[in-house]
């Protein structure tokens, strides 16, 4: 059975990932080599029975201590700084990039593409390209893991997770979760398939009709009830929903927070602990009313919305 030692590098953050790892690796052998081959000489040196000179010698302690103590710690420092620098990109996604929704539940992936298309247990997405993860449970505790990307993100429920990759070859690649979730967790893997611009668009188009994310979130939007206070056009004091995405939001207790998709979920299960300033909590929570598929869905549609003006009343 041909095991492949590591998985190739096929994203833009496998190379940086695999360099820190394998500088590690190679620091742990140096300090093993460093310790335990001395030690070895000195054990069958200084034995009991052995003739050797245990004389005590005169050695520079302080030049010695400062030595061993400084070095480490530069090492640390530059070890410190590389994992930083690592953690950080991979945390921050570029400017622009294709959003994707993933779900996990026991025991399947489901995804969804923002034009409308999903998914079960497949992702498809165009080469060069940087892809966004928004990531959630319905069930237990899952982890989204795709070695040949280096991309790991445990997916907790009651909030999202986010994470982004960029795939740099064609080709096709395993995801799996790497959270044990329960009785079929082995079979809860899937397939990456990466393709040249050309025919990811192909593929999208091969899909039948269907509604955008969007489409479906402003559906969803109209069907709770939310366009009758959020439209500007009622007597109901509500904060308007256009330009809100990514806007800096003033709260009641006097704090401010970046309407995120972390804001917009915990603003829609549980408005009386998000209450905008000068409006009153009077929201009905929706925890437990809606999935989170069609949380992402009234998400995607508060996106779409955030550089429209908002309506005003006749």
């Amino acid at each position: 059975m041909n095991v492949p030692f590591f998985p190739p590098e096929a994203s833009s953050l496998a190379p940086e990932t695999d360099h820190l790892y394998f500088f590690l690796l190679g620091l742990s052998l140096f300090v093993m080599v460093f310790v335990f081959v001395p030690l070895t000489f000195f054990l069958f040196k200084y034995r009991r029975g052995r003739r050797a000179n245990r004389a005590a010698l005169n050695l520079p302690t302080n030049r010695i201590e400062i030595t061993w103590t400084v070095i480490p710690t530069l090492i640390s420092l530059g070890i410190f700084g590389a994992g930083a620098s690592v953690y950080f990109k991979e945390e921050v996604p570029p400017q622009h990039y294709l959003d994707v929704n993933v779900i996990g539940k026991q025991w399947m992936w489901k995804i969804q593409h923002q034009e409308g298309n999903s998914e079960i247990n497949e992702l498809h997405v165009p080469v060069n390209q940087a892809i966004k993860l928004t990531l959630g449970s319905e069930d237990v505790i899952h982890s989204f893991f795709i070695p040949a990307f280096r991309l790991k993100q445990d997916v907790v429920p009651g909030r999202f997770a986010t994470e982004w990759f960029q795939p740099t070859r064609t080709g096709t690649y395993r995801f799996y979760c790497s959270e044990y979730c329960g009785m079929d967790h082995a079979k809860m893997e899937g397939f990456v398939y990466v393709m040249p611009a050309a025919e990811y668009k192909q593929w999208l188009e091969q899909a039948p009709p269907r509604n955008t994310l969007a489409q479906s979130g402003e559906k969803l939007y109209r069907i709770l009830g939310c366009s009758g206070c959020h439209d500007g056009q009622t007597l109901v004091h509500a904060p308007p929903m256009e330009g809100l995405y990514g806007a800096l939001v003033p709260l009641g207790d006097g704090t401010t927070v970046r309407a995120d998709e972390t804001y917009l979920r915990a603003s829609i299960l549980q408005p009386a602990s998000h209450t905008v300033a000068g409006y009153q909590p009077v929201m009905p929570a929706y925890q437990g009313r809606v999935s989170e598929e069609q949380l992402m869905e009234l998400i995607a549609y508060i996106k779409s919305v955030a550089h429209s003006e908002p309506l005003k009343k006749p």
